[in-house]
Order: structure tokens, then sequence, then C-alpha cells
């Protein structure tokens, strides 16, 4: 096994550790993974990259950080193994997307504001993959994410097709109207119309959030902390 120790470490060597990980003489951990096994690790090290910025900890980024490059390596490793691509290849496609995704930076288009250069970036990818229909780029929305920020992110898109509301003060009416439907559904008993209805209404808020300019996600993550603070506060006091 050929390795040379260092103080600091480049992308190459990075590509021979997962190499050597990987090979017979390596880890027998890592030799045994697939892409079914560590998906959940993918996941998690974003998350936990998304909390580092959450707090602010700029040393704690950067380890996270190390975590899901980790992870673009070993996926990218283990399709080489298996005759696919390589993580080269991930990085020439990567490049070559944002080339051809910004051409008022390489091209000759123009973008005078992030708005435009946003639209550019949407229509050029929705050139890219073939969408002729606009419910396409609604169901292109990954269906792996929290139920929540893909509502939002599905009523981003709907509001630039033109599929939903266009004002704030409608925007709460249909959370009124959701509200009013969970209301009756809960007055049947029927579990399957309640569990509709209040689908209907958490899509709503996810709706209702995107108006405000909030991020759902994160306004249901600050309610369940300060409910967390309260109960903690609660048992506290004196009796």
């Amino acid at each position: 096994m050929e390795f040379a120790f260092k103080k600091s470490y480049s992308f190459e060597d990075l590509k021979r550790l997962m190499e050597i990980l990987r090979g017979e003489e390596g880890c027998p951990w890592d030799r045994e993974q697939t892409h079914q096994s560590i998906r959940y690790n993918f996941i998690e090290e974003v998350y936990e990259a998304a909390e580092a910025i959450d707090i602010g900890d700029a040393g704690l980024l950067r380890e996270e950080l190390g975590d899901v490059l980790l992870q673009v390596v070993f996926h990218a490793r283990i399709e080489q193994e298996q005759g696919g691509f390589g993580i080269d290849d991930v990085v020439s496609g990567l490049c070559a997307k944002l080339v051809e995704r910004h051409p008022h930076v390489f091209g000759d288009r123009r973008a005078e504001n992030a708005e435009e250069a946003l639209k550019n970036w949407d229509n050029i990818k929705k050139i890219q993959k073939k969408q002729t229909k606009d419910s396409q780029t609604l169901d292109a929305v990954a269906k792996t994410l929290p139920a929540l920020m893909r509502a939002q992110k599905i009523c981003k898109r709907a509001n630039k097709l033109g599929f939903s509301y266009d004002n704030i003060n409608n925007a709460i009416e249909g959370l009124e109207i959701s509200l009013s439907g969970l209301k009756e559904a809960s007055e049947t008993a029927d579990k399957d119309k309640i569990s509709k209805a209040l689908g209907e209404l958490l899509f709503a808020a996810a709706d209702f959030a995107r108006f405000s300019g909030s991020e759902a996600e994160d306004c249901l993550t600050r309610a369940s902390d300060a409910f967390i603070k309260k109960a903690e506060a609660s048992e506290a006091e004196p009796e």
C-alpha cells in the first residue's frame, strides 16, 4: 500500500484514500458498503452540516462539509468499481452544468439581477430535462425531501407557473378553508378523511409560509424547540 503521510492533503489524496479503503487491504467495513447501505449516512451528514450553519460554527461546518464530501467520493468510488462513472466524471458534469446554466456569465444572455439569473437557470434546466409540461417541474421536486420542505418547494414552483394563490389574503383564506375542512372531517371520525384534510391544511400552511418569506421547515423546528423549552420551564417550577 503506497500512501504518503502529510500535514496537508489534497483532493487527489482523498481519492487515493478512498481507493485504499475500498481495496483488498483496506477497511472491512468500507469494502462491504453499497449505495443503499450508506444512503442514510449521506442524508445524516447533510443535516449535520445544515446544523453547523444554523448555529454559526465555522469550525464545525468545515468538519461537516468534509463528511459530506466523503459521502460524495464514497458513492463515486462504488460506482467506478462497478464500471460506471467516477468522481472525475462527477466534477466534469458539474462544471459543464455550471457553465451551461450561467449563459449570462459565460454566454451572451443578460441577467441584471438575481431573479433573472434564476429564471435563466430554471429555463435551461427545463429544456435539458425535456420537461414539456409545467406539471413535470412540480413532480421533479425530490420525494425524499422532508414533507413540509417539499410542499413549500412545490408551492414556489407552482406560483411561478400560475398554479397557486397570487396574494397573501387568498393564502390566508386557503388556510381557513383547509382548517374548516379538517373540522368537518374530524366530526366524521373517518381516519382517512381526517388524514387527507390534515395534509391539505399542512400544505396550505406551507404555501402561506412562501408568502410570508419564511421557511415552513424552520418555523416548525423553532416551534418544536419552543415547546420543549416551555416543558422544561414547567418542570423547573416549584410545586
